[in-house]
């Protein structure tokens, strides 16, 4: 793995033109961005959905991919479309992703997290035609450490049922790898937002609706969580050089990255950067009833950095600017 020069966040258009692409978890908020990019690319793109849950509302996608409908558990199904398709490149996005829910439903995560992934790279080891997977765990998946940031060389230590589901995905992926040669890169980022996300659970959303309707944000926690936030275009891109690079270097099979600003803050302060950009003065309502959470967690990026020549293309504001006049546009069109 040799360092690489830092390079502008543009895909390679002659790599991904008419390239035979599937993506898992297309219509999530990560996924809706990844497949719009895609196809903006000419890529020839399959998508398995599970549900008929429409793609967030920034993705205009869905006249132009093949749509598959079955759930990532089942590997006839994903070896199927992986054959029939003759699927280049794989990404495996698709996993319950809500804290909340994996604390209420802890099987159905596992199922879709750890089970998914499972069947997802069994079909891709029986799929000779595969060349490049990359498959989404989660900052979460290192639990909580005695130092910070998390780098890729910390174990994995997981305790809550969603850091566990996602723990347990990545450790499948990278026994794929030494096992069987499979060959899967594993990425690990903080908490997306952007434009596009319509899940008003999710922090940064839910704070933009109220300040946008003028009441006062609705913290779940007691606002000291401190977190990485990574704009869903940075990582979409992420996802696309990663597997750019592992499509130049074979080596790189196996490997994990993390994907960061390097600039963790904590809620209230991220609340804070909002309200400034947002031009509002609110005194947040810090409820404190969030459960299962670690006090703090970010990442370092360093090795993304030097190993692809991967940085973000915005700030935590620049990114939030953007954010909040899609949403302020967004919601202004009357949409709940």
């Amino acid at each position: 793995m040799a360092p690489v020069a830092a390079r502008p966040c543009q895909p390679d258009a002659d790599l991904w033109r008419h390239r035979r692409v599937a993506v898992t978890g297309a219509t999530g908020f990560l996924g809706s961005h990844l497949t719009k990019q895609l196809v903006d690319l000419g890529a020839n793109v399959v998508v398995i959905a599970r549900d008929s849950v429409p793609p967030t509302p920034v993705a205009d996608w869905g006249d132009k991919v093949t749509l598959v409908r079955g759930a990532v558990e089942d590997q006839l199904l994903v070896e199927r479309v992986l054959g029939e398709y003759e699927v280049r490149t794989l990404f495996h996005l698709a996993a319950q992703t809500q804290v909340g829910v994996s604390n209420q439903n802890p099987v159905s995560t596992w199922e879709s997290n750890v089970m998914g992934t499972a069947a997802v790279l069994e079909a891709a080891r029986r799929s000779p035609g595969i060349q490049q997977i990359v498959t989404a765990s989660s900052d979460k998946a290192y639990g909580t450490q005695p130092v910070l940031p998390y780098d890729e060389d910390m174990p994995l230590i997981a305790r809550n049922p969603y850091d566990v589901s996602k723990a347990c995905s990545d450790l499948i992926a990278t026994s794929y790898f030494h096992t069987w040669g499979v060959p899967v890169c594993i990425t690990r980022c903080g908490n997306f937002f952007g434009p596009g996300d319509v899940n008003w659970e999710r922090l940064v959303p839910g704070v933009i609706r109220w300040l946008l309707a003028g009441v006062s944000p609705i913290i779940r926690s007691d606002g000291t969580l401190v977190r990485d936030y990574l704009y869903v275009v940075d990582g979409a891109l992420a996802y696309l050089q990663l597997a750019e690079c592992l499509a130049d270097d074979a080596s790189l099979a196996g490997e994990a990255f993390n994907f960061s600003t390097e600039t963790p803050v904590t809620v209230l302060e991220l609340v804070d950067v909002v309200q400034r950009v947002a031009g509002t003065h609110l005194v947040p309502e810090v409820r404190g009833t969030a459960a299962n959470e670690i006090d703090a967690q970010h990442l370092s990026a360093a090795k993304a950095r030097k190993v692809l020549g991967w940085s973000p293309g915005w700030s935590l504001e620049e990114a939030l600017v953007e954010t909040v006049e899609w949403y302020r546009a967004f919601l202004g069109k009357g949409t709940p």
